[in-house]
């Protein structure tokens, strides 16, 4: 059996976003035949579907800003929650982040954050617990394409939340999933991202960068 990264490399090709031209990702050349192979051939294995091959519209987005706002994270500790490939923890890196944790509790995100991080020679943590609810003193959280699940949407928020009042910037990438905040946001930049039909409704969606508010 393939260990993580082996499966990675094996399934995957580095990519450049489409909005960050920057970086280079292993992300999935086509994307149905990963996503099948993962759910008919590794289900049985506990691998969950692949989140980490792709780079999604609101990571896209909130890479895209971090990079062209450097002093959002420069000089400071960064957590990227649900980082899947690391494009957004690679991006704070890459503006000069103190220090940049990637949060993710899928075992393959976490090879793919390494591998990633290694490709564009930054430094980045792996942390695979799940940190909602944890208090630690990072300066900036930043969270993409988070909100599209409600029950995870509801209890991040309210973390976010929590985290916001006491003083953390947080800082949220989306492209307008089902349970994004209706308020409690301030929209920073909008961009507009370029995806597949495999994956989203369109083939560009039109994405922002949000603050979320202390309320």
């Amino acid at each position: 059996m393939l260990n993580a990264a082996d499966f990675i490399t094996e399934n995957t090709a580095l990519i450049t976003p489409p909005l960050v031209p920057e970086l280079r990702l292993h992300l999935a050349v086509e994307v149905m035949p990963l996503w099948r192979k993962t759910e008919e051939e590794l289900q049985a294995m506990g691998v969950p579907p692949p989140y980490w091959a792709f780079a999604w519209a609101g990571g896209q987005a909130l890479a895209r800003y971090i990079l062209d706002n450097p002093s959002e994270a420069a000089g400071r500790s960064v957590l990227d929650f649900g980082s899947g490939s690391g494009l957004v923890a690679i991006a704070a890196a890459k503006a000069g982040a103190r220090l940049v944790c990637a949060a993710d509790i899928d075992k393959h995100a976490a090879a793919a954050i390494t591998l990633n991080a290694k490709a564009n020679d930054a430094m980045v943590s792996v942390i695979t617990e799940d940190v909602i609810g944890s208090r630690e003193s990072w300066d900036v959280i930043l969270c993409g394409d988070m909100c599209y699940e409600r029950p995870l949407a509801e209890r991040l928020l309210e973390w976010l939340h929590q985290r916001a009042r006491s003083g953390v910037r947080v800082l949220l990438g989306d492209p307008g999933r089902s349970y994004f905040p209706k308020s409690g946001v301030e929209k920073l930049a909008t961009y507009s991202v370029q995806t597949t039909r495999d994956l989203e409704d369109s083939e560009i969606r039109q994405t922002s960068v949000y603050r979320l508010v202390d309320a």
